[in-house]
This record gives structure tokens, sequence and C-alpha cells, in this order.
């Protein structure tokens, strides 16, 4: 297969008109990119060509936005969603890129198959072999992605405050520039929202556990600010043992700190501890609540819709993450899942790295205010 520079000088044109600052020699970066990956995996050129023309967080929806419109693939704008699973053909037209480049336009045709990643990234976490388990942990210690923010009842200096600062106005009044009175300014300090992360490790949910605190570990790596506990007949905060840099001894050290690891469920009660023991030290700043539980609860009903009710009035949101919920048919007709739900901002599944990102997307969308 010939290629040549001029469609890649195209969409180097498209991506500046866009915004993104590329130098006059990118089009032969991009093409040294095209010989270097396997042409015919669309995921394999979308990396390769974004490592080359972004450098900064920024530019990477503009990125996106271009490589959709130019190759014609849907991408939803996430770090991690492009993910090409139906086999397709896709194109670079040469059309009005002639004479931009050098040697003669062509266009380039592509077949487009469904990756293993993607593959894999659909599996459902209770089937997977040892080995995807692995590629799996791996896939979850390396997605990127950014946290939301919260605006804080805290203020700091700033040049284009908002409010005046009365103290540090005065206190410049006095000196050598004292004839020229400048007004200080305050605005409110800009912070990454806390998470509450609370996970059942009961029996039923033994199958999915272990995959969803690696995604805790790896959140705490991202956010900073996470508290995390697990639940069976009783909850355990386990916020010190995800602090550990290795993935693999954090689940190790909380497997031996939880004492009723697969045991059975009360979801009521263990949400009631957190709330009387838990909730004044951990529930500041607006956190989000992130409770990963299949539902099936040993408890009274009425106990675990109290205790969610007041949950929901201490924190900013409340997240549900079911295992179970992106299987086919399902429906939340559990007793806990009927009690829970009506105090639930958001019912998501959690069976598979798919519904991570799913999670991590509404993370990243949840307003400041």
């Amino acid at each position: 297969m010939s290629l040549t520079t001029a469609p890649l000088t195209r969409f180097a044109r498209e991506l500046r008109d866009e915004g993104i600052p590329l130098g006059p020699g990118v089009a032969t970066e991009l093409l040294n990119v095209l010989e270097l990956v396997d042409a015919g995996n669309a995921e394999d050129v979308y990396w390769g060509m974004r490592a080359v023309t972004v450098r900064q967080r920024d530019h990477i929806p503009i990125f996106d936005r271009v490589f959709v419109r130019f190759f014609g693939r849907d991408v939803e704008g996430s770090i991690m969603a492009f993910s090409p699973t139906q086999p397709r053909e896709w194109r670079i037209d040469a059309e009005d890129g002639a004479g931009e480049g050098d040697g003669d336009p062509v266009d380039v045709d592509v077949t487009v198959g469904a990756s293993s990643v993607e593959r894999l990234s659909g599996k459902d976490f209770s089937e997977l072999t040892p080995e995807e388990e692995n590629r799996i942990r791996t896939m979850i210690a390396e997605m990127v992605w950014a946290p939301g923010i919260a605006v804080s009842r805290r203020r700091r200096p700033a040049r284009a405050g908002d409010v005046p600062d009365m103290r540090r106005t005065l206190r410049s009044a006095v000196g050598a520039e004292s004839d020229v009175l400048r007004i200080a300014t305050t605005r409110k300090r800009i912070r990454r929202r806390p998470v509450i992360f609370i996970a059942d490790v009961s029996g039923s949910m033994e199958k999915y556990s272990e995959m969803l605190l690696y995604f805790a570990h790896a959140a705490r790596n991202r956010l900073g600010r996470l508290e995390a506990f697990v639940f069976s007949t009783r909850i355990t905060r386990i916020t010190r043992d995800l602090e550990r840099r290795s993935p693999s001894e954090a689940i190790e050290r909380v497997s031996e700190s939880v004492h009723d690891w697969s045991g059975g469920t009360k979801i009521g009660e263990s949400i009631r501890t957190f709330n009387h023991d838990w909730s004044r030290r951990v529930c500041r700043g607006g956190p989000i609540a992130i409770i990963i539980s299949d539902g099936w609860d040993r408890g009274e009903p009425e106990v675990l819709a109290a205790e969610m009710d007041r949950l929901a009035r201490s924190v900013r949101r409340v997240i549900w993450v079911n295992p179970l919920a992106g299987r086919e048919g399902y429906r939340p007709e559990t007793r806990g899942m009927q009690a829970a739900l009506p105090h639930v901002d958001d019912f998501l599944a959690g069976g598979n790295f798919n519904d991570l990102r799913t999670l991590v997307g509404l993370l990243e969308s949840v307003p400041a205010r």
C-alpha cells in the first residue's frame, strides 16, 4: 500500500483550524505513524496519531472531534472512548488535499475489525480467565481520566477575584506604594471532588469484588481524596490499605483486614454504621458516594431505606453500581434494590471494563456546583 502526505496534510490542517498548534512537518510524522503501526487497526492509528499531535489535555476532545469527522468513526470524546467494535471500511480521502503534500494524492482504504481489547472490555468479570484478569487489571491501572471539580467555600487571593479582601487591601496601604490604593480580591478555591467508595464483598459478589477493588485503588491515585469501605455483615474502612503503591499488595492487605469477606450481606446495617461512625468525618466537601453491590440483603428493607435516605442527604450524589445490571433481562426486583433505588441518583452496571468506563465518564461530568 503506497501512502503520501497529501491526505495527512489536510488532516493536520483541520487540527490547526480547530486550535491545536502543529509544526510544518507534522504530516510527515503522521505518515511515519502509519508505517510503524498496524494501519488495519483503527485503535492503533488513533493512539499513534494522537501521540504526535496532542501535547495538552485540553486538546484531546478537539483531536477526537476532528478524527471522527475525518475518518467517519464515532468517538465520544473520552480518552478511552475510541473503540471500533464492528468491521467497517474507513478511508482517508485526498480530495481538497492535492498539491499540499509530496507526491500524488491517493486514497487509503483500510478495513477495521473488532480488536481483542474491545472484546475483552465487554466480557463479564465473572467469565474472565486468569490471563484475561491480569490484562483487565493492567487496563484499569492505565485508565486516564480527570475527576470532577468542586467549588470550595474557602477563598484564596486572586488578581481577578470577585470579592474584595479588605485585610490585604489595608495592609498594602502602608508603605512606599501607599499613594496608590489597590483593591485586593479573592475567589473561591477549586478542588477535586472527594469520593466515598463503599463496596460489597459478600459471597454473592465474590466474582466481582476483587476487580472492583482494583478500580478503587486506581481511582485513589487519580482522585487523591478517596475514602474506601467494604462491607458484608459489617463495614470496614480500607482507605489506608489502598495507599500501597502496588495494587496487588493493597488488595492482599484488604483481604487480611476484612474478617467477614464472602460472608452474608447486611447492607442496611452496614450503611447505618457508616452514617453513625464515619459520616461526619468523611462526608465533607460535597463528596460523591459510590455503592457497589448486587442488592442482595439479609437485613430489613426498612432499615436500608432509612439509612440510604440519610446518606443521600449527607453527600452530593449517590451512585449505585450493580455488576448484574448489565445482563440481559435484569430487573432490580430484590428487596434491597427496591428499598435503595428511591434514594439513588444514578444506577449503573458494573460487570465489565466498559461499565467502568461509563462510571468514569459520569464522575468526570458531575458539575462543580
